[in-house]
Formats: structure tokens, sequence, C-alpha cells
């Protein structure tokens, strides 16, 4: 489980007013499923092979506690400040998606009720192991009110459409009239990735 980086996004009252926000955004899933990979791709644009140690520490751009049940109950806290997660499975491990309800019960357990929270397949590049279809993650997500795409933090497919999501709701929420339709995260989501050249670097 990792604890990314605090994002920003930029935003104000006009053209000549901006404003920096902070919002804690947490990437959450199996060991393994490519968490702080597709971190590095949407902060660097770059893919970095090879597999990552398990640490807890701080660095420039991540915070990470890793997947390990030692880092369960630094973990725990994290959830609570937290105003977005990114909840990854691994499209070719069917473990990693199978998992994926005990973390959607923890984080209804420890995380704010309001949270956003976005299901994503991660590994789509590598189609020849697939495991899990994606029309299976999108059923999960329809069960559970979120949403979801798949995500390559190799190639950067949808990676950056991650982020921008989640911020624009984010953002949405902080400036929403208390007389003003809701954000719609899921309408967005698939209206953007029905664009021919949206956030895909294949």
């Amino acid at each position: 489980m990792d604890l990314q980086r605090l994002d920003s996004y930029q935003g104000g009252a006009g053209p000549d007013f901006h404003e920096h926000v902070l919002y804690k955004t947490i990437l959450v899933g199996d060991s393994g499923v490519g968490k702080t990979s597709l971190l590095v791709q949407f902060d660097q644009g770059k893919f970095i092979p090879g597999s990552f140690s398990a640490t807890l520490g701080i660095g420039f751009t991540i915070w990470d506690t890793a997947g390990q049940e030692r880092f369960r109950s630094v973990t725990h806290a994290y959830y609570r400040d937290a105003q977005a997660l990114l909840l990854l499975y691994d499209i070719t491990n069917k473990s990693s998606f199978d998992n994926i309800r005990a973390w959607l019960t923890e984080i209804h357990e420890y995380a704010q009720r309001d949270v956003v929270i976005m299901l994503l397949g991660n590994k789509a590049d590598v189609s020849s192991e697939r495991m899990i279809r994606s029309e299976d993650g999108e059923m999960l997500a329809r069960e559970y009110g979120v949403p979801f795409m798949e995500t390559s933090a190799k190639t950067g497919m949808n990676v950056e459409l991650a982020f921008l999501a989640i911020a624009k709701e984010l953002k949405y929420r902080a400036g929403r009239q208390a007389n003003e339709p809701s954000f719609q995260i899921r309408d967005y989501v698939e209206s953007q990735k029905k664009r021919p050249s949206c956030c895909s670097f294949l």
C-alpha cells in the first residue's frame, strides 16, 4: 500500500487569481500491482523497470508504505486524512483482483465517508497474460458505485486521466454551491476514454 505524494491543482476566482490546494491521494492495492510505477509515470512521464523495495519512508515525490501487512497499523491512520484513493489491481493477477473487496471494506472502515475512490486495472499493456476481463472490472466498479478504467504504468495509458479526473472531482467539490449539481466523475471518465487521442501513449 503506497501513501503517495500530495498532489495539487490550481484554481481560482478569476483569470488573475490562482490558489494552490493540496490533496492527499493514496494508491492502494496488493503488493506488485504497480502503484509506485503508476505514480512515477504520472510524476516523471517514464517507466522504470524492475521491482521497488517495500520500504517505509519519504522521498521527494513518493511517501510509500508498500503492500506488506507489517505496515497496516501505519496506513490505517493515513486513510483518515486522504481525500482520494486510487485502488489498483493487476489484470494479470487474479488474487489482486479478488482482494479488491477486502481493500474496499478496509477503505470504508477507515477512510472519510466522502473520500473519492477510483478503481484501476493496471498493466493493461500485458494483454497476452490477461486474467481479468475489463468487463469484470467494470462490473465490480458499478457494484460499489466508483469509476473504473484500465491503465498501464509502462505506456502511460490512462494514467494522466486517472489523476486528472480525481483532481476535477475534488476541485468541483471545493467550489460547489449548495444548489449546483454534483460533478459526475464516472460520466467524465467514460466520455474521456471514448476520445481516440485521450491519455494513451501506446
